[in-house]
């Protein structure tokens, strides 16, 4: 039987070494003969009898290379021995083998140098405690971090602001704000009804950066020369023109066509995108991708033509286009407008600060051509122009621009203008001159064309001119209407003898039968009563010539108009002062002529000439015009008796205006015909016929007044525009609703029995 095992902890320690334990690794200690080691004996193995003396100990085996080698392979177990309990061999220390004498079989099993070596006691693993992070380690790790986050961060200052400062600033160039002028919307000039003489519609400016079309830009030495073949067809401009434009890089912004129609507009936006989706297609891209790269690797210095778009640099700013709906109708008193849609001629030229208002500008950054919303930028809106609307009344200003156009054609007549004025306000309801224009297309139109002559030419008004000697004479009671005139033929003053139209013998006349028969001689005579001298009466003539506005502006205060010519009595030397009274040596414009018939009209008051009704501010509110300044010439008896004599010349038959009658009305008017002043030459050549007159002459509402320069087949005022002056008036009268007169003209008698 085996030995029973005994506790480790018996005789004060464990296996009999003191209550040491034995150090791992180490041989176990020899244990002396007839000591027991406190363990049992291995199971198989011969145990000494009882009282025999036990066998010598043999010195350890040395173990063999193979069991060395095994011994230090990692994780090599020993693998107890047959019966034995392998909890007893795991506790029990391997005792090393002594080496084994040479020539000396080994032991047999069973011998004490068969006992396997003790294996050495396991540890068992120890549970670690929780270790606190060192603060001052962390520290130093932040410490370290943020200095090389900061370092970063001035490498990469001092790369912007030294190193890369002139790449970036180039860079710049490209990504900028931009200043787009905002066209305020331009007023409207309408009729006194409403209907638009001139109005504004949407229109596109076709605008370029030409700093996009740099060869560093566009990748293309060629890109405004591309650009302008294409766009030269659409805009129909030159493409040497366009290509100029584009050459300017400096200046971020060009404008290439203005006020184009959406049509054009359009064609340019579809040709550019197909232009960009054809850049960016996949070969576009790669090729852009290799821009970059040096040709060693396979870079390319320039991209295809197919893939820029030498359009990217080509915009369109919303504007405004002015159109005419009427064409021509009173283009000669509108005006129109430059390429620049500024107001170069009538009335959009005279009213150009309140129809324009004020332009907006917007600020925004692009990039590439393209706007960054997140750059920011800044919008002032413009303010819409003031509207205008005129006096002028489009059907009577259509009658009367007919008529006119249609008489200068049949005269064979240089040019000539109409004027209908009412006589109690003084408003302008029709301005018509022939030839006239389509402000819709200037290219048609001639310079002499643009311009308003009945505003703007002065002439010598002739007989029509007469009406005021007549008005001096009566008002300043030298003489009535009755009063016997002697008139010889021819008469002569100084060394000029002085004639009428016509070879006559004497004629012995009224005062109202000069002024019907439209006598120079008679003018003459009337007109040296007004003073005691020759010098006194050209001083009350003046005067009163004066007074009618002659030599003066009308007031409207149009562009180019002219006030005529009048010079100062002391300088009426030798014929002139003789020529003054019956309308030669004097020049007016045909609205002062007019205005003088509308003063006789208006009971001897002068009304300044109008034809501005009111103003629509843009915020809708109407203000109406200032009614025109009045001034009294004569007294209204003279007007009155001078408004019969005026019928005389219409009615009666030997009256020079019998062309001038209208059936139902009482008609007062005064024909003209006088020597024509060449413009070019400053001599006379050619006639001015002229048929100025109202109606009804018992209750006068409105003056007509026809003026023909340089007629061809005919000459007399009376032959040419006493038609003329009947076909505006009657129209007029109708559209008007002015009732028929209620009387019949007085007929003053014309002559007087010597």
């Amino acid at each position: 039987m085996s030995t029973p095992r005994q506790p480790s902890g018996a005789n004060g320690g464990s296996g009999g070494n003191g209550g040491r334990r034995p150090v791992k690794g180490a041989a176990p200690r020899p244990v002396p003969r007839g000591q027991s080691t406190g363990k049992p004996p291995a199971a198989g193995r011969a145990q000494p009898a009882k009282g025999q003396p036990a066998r010598a100990k043999q010195p350890p085996a040395k173990p063999s290379p193979a069991k060395q080698s095994q011994a230090r392979q990692p994780g090599a177990k020993a693998q107890p021995a047959a019966g034995r309990d392998p909890r007893a061999a795991a506790r029990t220390p391997r005792t090393p083998q002594q080496r084994r004498p040479e020539g000396r079989p080994p032991a047999r099993a069973g011998q004490a140098g068969d006992r396997p070596r003790p294996r050495p006691p396991q540890r068992r693993p120890q549970p670690r405690g929780i270790r606190l992070a060192d603060p001052r380690r962390r520290l130093r790790v932040i410490t370290i971090v943020l200095s090389v986050v900061f370092s970063i961060f001035a490498g990469r200052l001092v790369q912007l602001q030294l190193l890369d400062s002139d790449a970036l600033a180039a860079d710049a160039n490209t990504n900028r704000y931009l200043n787009i002028p905002i066209t305020a919307e331009r007023g409207s000039i309408t009729s006194s009804d409403g209907v638009a003489l001139a109005t504004t519609v949407d229109a596109y400016d076709i605008t370029a950066d030409p700093a996009m079309f740099t060869p560093e830009a566009t990748g293309l030495p060629d890109a405004p020369e591309q650009a302008a073949a294409l766009l030269a067809p659409i805009l129909g401009l030159p493409k040497e023109r366009i290509a100029a434009d584009l050459h300017t890089p400096k200046a971020r912004y060009k404008r290439l066509a203005a006020q184009q129609t959406p049509d054009v507009k359009n064609q340019i936006s579809d040709l550019k995108s197909s232009l960009e989706k054809q850049a960016g297609s996949r070969g576009c891209q790669a090729q852009k991708r290799l821009l970059n790269k040096s040709v060693e690797d396979g870079g390319r210095t320039r991209l295809d033509n197919e893939c820029v778009n030498p359009l990217a640099g080509v915009f369109n700013r919303d504007t405004q286009k002015r159109v005419y709906p009427s064409d021509g109708l009173a283009a000669n008193l509108v005006g129109f407008v430059n390429a620049e849609g500024e107001g170069a001629g009538g009335l959009e030229q005279q009213y150009q600060h309140e129809l324009s208002g004020k332009d907006g500008h917007s600020s925004y950054a692009q990039a590439g051509g393209r706007l960054v919303p997140t750059a920011g930028g800044s919008l002032e809106p413009a303010v819409p122009g003031t509207d205008l609307r005129l006096t002028v009344n489009r059907d009577i200003q259509w009658a009367a621009q007919r008529a006119i156009t249609d008489q200068v054609a049949n005269a064979g007549a240089e040019k000539g203008y109409v004027i209908v004025q009412d006589v109690k306000n003084g408003q302008v309801l029709a301005m018509a001159s022939s030839p006239g224009f389509n402000p819709n297309d200037l290219s048609t139109a001639r310079n002499s064309q643009l311009g308003n002559a009945a505003l703007q030419d002065a002439y010598e008004p002739g007989s029509t001119a007469k009406l005021m000697t007549m008005a001096a004479v009566l008002d300043t009671g030298k003489a009535t209407w009755d009063t016997k005139v002697t008139v010889p033929y021819p008469l002569v003053r100084g060394d000029v003898a002085f004639k009428d139209d016509v070879l006559h013998d004497t004629w012995y006349l009224t005062l109202a039968g000069v002024l019907a028969k439209s006598s120079n001689i008679g003018t003459i005579e009337a007109a040296q009563t007004l003073g005691a001298t020759q010098p006194e009466a050209n001083r009350v003539l003046y005067d009163y010539l004066r007074k009618f506005g002659i030599g003066e502006h009308t007031g409207l205060d149009f562009p180019g108009e002219t006030a005529g010519l009048l010079d100062k009595p002391e300088d009426w030397k030798a014929s002139k002062q003789y020529t003054i009274p019956f309308g030669q040596g004097l020049s007016v414009n045909a609205l002062q002529a007019t205005s003088v018939f509308s003063t006789i009209a208006n009971g001897g008051v002068r009304v300044t000439p109008s034809v501005v009704q009111g103003t629509t501010a843009p915020d809708g509110r109407y203000t109406p015009a200032a009614q025109g300044a009045q001034s009294r010439v004569v007294g209204e008896q003279t007007a009155k008796t001078l408004t019969e004599m005026l019928e005389s010349v219409v009615s009666d038959e030997q009256g020079t205006g019998g062309k001038a009658a209208i059936p139902g009305y009482r008609v007062a008017g005064k024909t003209g015909t006088a020597n024509r002043v060449d413009p070019k030459t400053g001599g006379y050549r050619g006639y001015t016929a002229s048929f100025i007159g109202f109606a009804p002459a018992d209750q006068p509402r409105v003056t007509v007044s026809c003026v023909i320069q340089d007629p061809v087949n005919g000459h007399f005022g009376g032959q040419l525009c006493g038609p003329v002056f009947k076909q505006v008036m009657e129209f007029t009268l109708k559209t008007l609703q002015v009732p028929p007169s209620g009387s019949e003209a007085p007929n003053l008698p014309v002559e007087w029995k010597p």
